[in-house]
């Protein structure tokens, strides 16, 4: 599969001491992974591996010991822990990965163990979104754009995280069109009664809609939410009210939530 997309030359070319060193991470992790709904089609279109301690503790507890000295093997230990957990649950659809671009230094490189991960766990390439992990506040935009931009070029599929939020905003939008744009959870709480909300929303989904940009909404916990993030448009959608995330297992969709 590697070898497809990388000859011998341009791997030592894009080579960087991060990816030469062998680094121990020093704390275990695990995934839980979070469904994530097409309500069109009434189907599970992807999950969303998410991060926790080796007991089911918090992403907080484990982000807390990302630091500056391990924040590349972290990132690299998350991306191949991940695809192993959804292979070996056999999950259906799509798998959205979050990760690092402080940790991505030359993104040819960085993205050798995520080929090597996939063909020894037989999960395909195509079936991978990348999307930009919560809380990670990008200092340099043009590098997180090259960054989608070769991972569009390998075959991945990018997502913008918690846009409406911080870094994840419009200049970011006209500089790069990731395959799909999660509005931010903030966005979404009570946006049923919420007309600035829901004009933001309609503007966000119109623009999308003009870039062929897919939108998600994410962290939806009523159904007066999901009624109306549906009648706007938004059929992929994410949150408690569908189903919690699922420690070292598949989450299962209550039938009503489709209703």
């Amino acid at each position: 599969m590697t070898s497809t997309l990388f000859s011998h030359s341009e791997t030592a070319s894009h080579k960087c001491q991060k990816c030469k060193d062998e680094q121990v991470l020093g704390f275990d992790i695990q995934f839980a992974y979070q469904p994530i709904v097409d309500l069109r089609t009434r189907a599970i279109y992807a999950h969303e591996a998410l991060v926790r301690g080796p007991n089911g503790e918090s992403a907080f507890s484990v982000l807390s010991q990302v630091t500056d000295a391990n924040r590349y093997v972290f990132d690299q230990a998350c991306r191949v822990q991940a695809i192993k957990g959804a292979a070996e649950l056999g999950l259906s659809g799509l798998l959205s990965i979050n990760f690092l671009p402080n940790a991505v230094y030359q993104p040819a490189a960085c993205i050798r163990s995520t080929f090597e991960a996939a063909q020894q766990f037989g999960f395909p390439i195509e079936r991978i979104i990348f999307e930009v992990t919560e809380g990670e506040r990008v200092q340099d935009r043009p590098h997180l754009v090259n960054i989608f931009r070769e991972y569009s070029r390998f075959g991945f599929r990018t997502a913008i995280d918690d846009f409406g939020a911080g870094y994840a905003g419009l200049n970011l939008l006209s500089e790069y069109q990731p395959d799909i744009i999660k509005i931010d959870m903030d966005l979404v709480r009570d946006i049923d009664t919420s007309a600035p909300k829901q004009a933001i929303v309609n503007g966000i989904v119109a623009i999308c809609a003009a870039l062929n940009v897919r939108v998600l909404a994410e962290g939806i916990e009523t159904k007066s939410e999901r009624n109306f993030l549906y009648d706007a448009g938004i059929d992929l959608m994410q949150g408690y009210w569908f189903c919690k995330p699922a420690f070292r297992a598949q989450g299962v969709i209550d039938p009503s939530a489709w209703d």
